[in-house]
């Protein structure tokens, strides 16, 4: 059993959960831009959570089937219909010998997850299955998808479990702030900078990837000089370079950086330790895969809650996430 690619689609890759334990190394984590859309897609027919899946961006590709399968679709709204008839988000397919799913116009949000029942046959490189773009390994020969690629299944025919997606959990973008928790450098950047953070809207640029987005907006800058020595990033690191325009580092961030921070989004685990390095403020990781559906030209705004507000509403999401894919795992 096949997925044949006939159009590649813009930007589409294999994720999983991302390659953990190699940052020492300089091997970054990597892993889906949105984890929850991710982990829903795989519960959607009780998969693994860490399974590959295929992240869609903007312009998703044409595949054919070959065989019988089952997919799944959540994250954003590409417009993809099988065999041309409309496929709501959050809802599996069946398909057979012949039938095809595609992707028409966006509708809202900037990356699609399409999980198979079974999961993909994928070889493991340092742990993972995640696709590294600039290191060429992992996923799909290291790359992109491009046409002729025929994706190997696993394959399952296991009826899937009912699941029904809460509201909680089906986001793409929204427009409220994104929220911030102030770190232990808060007061090495200038007041005008602490006021434009929380009052000032900030513009997605298109000079933004899996590796980091660059905001336009508001200059934040130091209230004086500072040599910063290289040290740990995290998924939601927000940077100031020299210019003061933002940069917020995402999936495929590098694994250190001199930059003082201005954001930073961290997992729950994490969120403590990294509030003692981050140089201005931490973006609270309930609203990460919110940021990752954004796309250039979106307007972004920030407000400010406290660490024990950020890890309670963590905390909730992640406690929803793990309910769902243990009442749906396999055996």
């Amino acid at each position: 059993m096949t997925l044949e690619v006939s159009t590649p689609g813009l930007a589409t890759t294999f994720q999983d959960l991302g390659r953990h334990g190699y940052q020492h190394w300089g091997v970054p984590v990597g892993g889906p831009m949105d984890e929850v859309s991710h982990r829903l897609a795989n519960a959607l027919f009780g998969n693994a959570p860490d399974a590959p899946v295929l992240e869609i961006t903007l312009l998703g590709p044409t595949l054919h089937c070959h065989g019988r399968c089952r997919l799944a679709l959540t994250g954003a709204d590409l417009g993809a219909p099988l065999n041309g008839q409309p496929w709501p988000l959050g809802y599996t397919r069946t398909l057979r010998e012949g039938d095809h799913v595609s992707f028409g116009r966006r509708r809202s949000g900037a990356r699609a997850y399409l999980a198979v029942a079974g999961g993909f046959r994928l070889e493991q490189v340092l742990s993972s299955r995640t696709t590294n773009l600039r290191g060429g390994f992992g996923g799909w020969h290291g790359r992109r998808l491009e046409k002729g690629d025929l994706l190997p299944l696993m394959g399952s025919f296991a009826n899937p479990p009912r699941l029904l997606i809460p509201d909680s959990l089906a986001h793409v973008i929204s427009a409220a702030p994104l929220r911030l928790v102030p770190g232990r450098y808060w007061t090495t950047f200038t007041g005008a900078a602490q006021t434009a953070l929380h009052e000032s809207p900030f513009t997605v640029t298109p000079q933004s990837d899996r590796m980091s987005y660059r905001l336009q907006g508001h200059t934040l800058q130091l209230a004086a000089p500072r040599e910063c020595l290289s040290e740990a990033v995290a998924f939601g690191t927000v940077q100031a370079p020299p210019d003061g325009q933002p940069i917020v580092l995402m999936a495929d961030r590098q694994t250190t950086g001199r930059y003082p921070c201005i954001a930073q989004v961290a997992q729950v685990a994490q969120v403590a330790q990294v509030a003692q390095v981050a140089q201005v403020a931490q973006v609270a990781q309930v609203d990460l895969p919110c940021l990752a559906q954004c796309v250039p030209g979106d307007v972004l705004a920030f407000t400010f809650i406290g660490l024990a507000e950020a890890q309670r509403l963590d905390l909730a999401r992640e406690r929803l996430l793990a309910a769902l894919e243990r009442d749906t795992s396999v055996a």
